[in-house]
């Protein structure tokens, strides 16, 4: 019997040893979580036995458990490396199984799907046709290569001021002759194919509170690129005792003025440059109208200035980086500027991780000991934080493993003596014989 019970201290020395060599081996594995033996001991079972009277009869393993605890987060810069600090996993599709894991070491494979070192694809919420996230939806995330298409200038925003203090100028407008005009400043604006062009705007006072702006679209008549000294269009403005815009009138049949206060070129045609230097039409290029808010503008002694200067077109845009949040929404940007959400990366938690089944590649399978995952994202309900361009360490604490592989080692010599002193016991029992 006792060397049953030696034998069961050996093994349980052995599995102790296996389990903490396990952990030093993946001190350096990305997601790790450390596991434990757990020891039980063995009595033999005895109808009429008395609990004063029996004896042990050794050891067995009880459980080996791991131990979700929070590992290190370490910074790498890179986009797609991701930790969660918190609770939750993230979720892989690996050919329709669904694995979790705490290594975000992803990645993208050949058709842009956001993948780890397995191939396995990294699950979240995809976005509709206006690009909101469809909470809910789990789908395959992935990275969107294509361009991003241009938008054409449809509303243009100014605030300026013209200095009240100019004097009046009352020779012919020249754009080529900054003395036939006291002020002039520009604006980038596109067309329908992404065409950059420069609105142009020159600011001549005529009298007191009265003046004039010519607007030319990349030096040309914007209504009418192939005109013939180009002639501007015009708008006369009018300024109250409070430099306030009072009034706007349009002078020229391409350039109105709204309701609102507000001016448009109407029916604006990007100009397009032959080789013999006249200019064409729009090409391929659609006419466009272009709103412009000026209503802010001001008449003070103050040099003429701008302000503020926004317009909501631009150029067509590849894709130049990604960031995720906290949240883990993608935002992917773009060379001209642009950005936008792709995605969601989405967390998942169980009520018993315990229960979880490891299955190597530091991921988990589902089990019925785990319960069924629970999807959300991240900082929702009890959902850890998500960092972008880092990666959780193992959370094994390599001294604490190393003190715990001597006292394995120590058990495992006490119970190998064991072993001997009853062999030599039982040799003096034969020899009495």
């Amino acid at each position: 019997m006792s060397f049953n019970v030696a034998l069961s201290g050996l093994a349980a020395a052995n599995k102790d040893l296996a389990v903490t060599g396990n952990n030093i081996a993946n001190v350096a594995t990305t997601g790790f979580k450390g596991s434990r033996a757990e020891f039980a001991d063995v009595y033999s079972a005895s109808i009429l036995g008395t609990g004063g009277k029996v004896a042990g009869a050794g050891v067995r393993t009880a459980a080996i458990s791991q131990q979700f605890t929070q590992g290190n987060i370490n910074n790498t810069g890179n986009s797609l490396d991701l930790a969660v600090n918190g609770n939750g996993f993230f979720a892989l599709s690996a050919q329709g199984q669904m694995m979790y894991t705490r290594a975000g070491e992803f990645g993208t494979d050949k058709d842009g799907y956001i993948v780890n070192s397995a191939g396995y694809k990294l699950q979240g919420y995809g976005i509709n046709s206006a690009g909101d996230i469809v909470a809910g939806q789990k789908v395959d995330l992935q990275l969107d290569s294509s361009n991003v298409a241009p938008k054409a200038t449809t509303q243009i925003t100014e605030t300026l001021n013209l200095d009240s203090s100019a004097k009046a100028i009352t020779l012919a407008f020249d754009p080529q002759n900054t003395n036939t005009y006291n002020w002039a400043t520009s604006v980038p604006m596109y067309d329908s194919l992404g065409n950059a062009h420069t609105m142009s705007q020159y600011f001549t006072k005529t009298a007191g509170g009265n003046w004039t702006m010519q607007v030319l679209v990349d030096g040309r008549n914007p209504a009418d690129p192939s005109q013939e000294p180009p002639v501007p269009e015009t708008v006369d403005l009018v300024f109250d005792s409070s430099g306030a815009l009072d009034t706007a009138t349009a002078g020229t049949p391409g350039i109105t003025v709204n309701a609102d206060g507000t001016f448009s070129l109407t029916n604006w045609l990007p100009g397009e440059q032959r080789a013999d230097g006249t200019w064409a039409g729009n090409g391929s290029a659609a006419v466009a109208s272009v709103d412009i808010d000026m209503t802010k503008m001001t008449q003070y002694n103050a040099v003429s200035s701008v302000t503020t200067q926004t317009q909501d077109g631009y150029a067509t845009g590849q894709l130049a980086g990604l960031n995720i949040d906290e949240t883990g929404v993608m935002f992917a940007s773009y060379t001209n500027g642009q950005s936008k959400q792709i995605g969601q990366v989405m967390l998942v938690n169980f009520s018993n991780v315990q229960g979880l089944k490891p299955v190597g590649g530091t991921a988990w399978l589902e089990t019925y000991a785990s319960g069924v995952p629970v999807e959300g994202t991240a900082k929702t309900g009890t959902f850890g934080a998500m960092q972008a361009g880092a990666l959780e360490e193992s959370n094994v604490d390599l001294t604490a493993q190393l003190v715990q592989l001597i006292k394995a080692q120590s058990n495992y010599q006490a119970n190998a003596k064991t072993v001997t002193t009853e062999s030599t016991i039982l040799q003096t029992t034969i020899q009495m014989g």
